[in-house]
């Protein structure tokens, strides 16, 4: 998911630089929140991974 917020991210800056700023502006838009949702997604993996390891042990 972070490699598509990368695609995303890198997209955007192309479209600012050729002057489509509204649609850069929505490809940024939809890399922070894949990034977002992919550091949430993390956290919550790594939280579980906890939970799950003491009660394995």
């Amino acid at each position: 998911m972070i490699k598509w917020a990368i695609i995303f991210a890198v997209v955007a800056l192309v479209l600012g630089a050729l002057g489509f700023g509204g649609l850069a502006g929505a490809f940024m838009d939809i890399a922070k929140v894949l990034f977002w949702l992919a550091v949430i997604i993390a956290i919550a993996l790594f939280v579980l991974g906890l939970t799950i390891y003491k009660k394995v042990t």
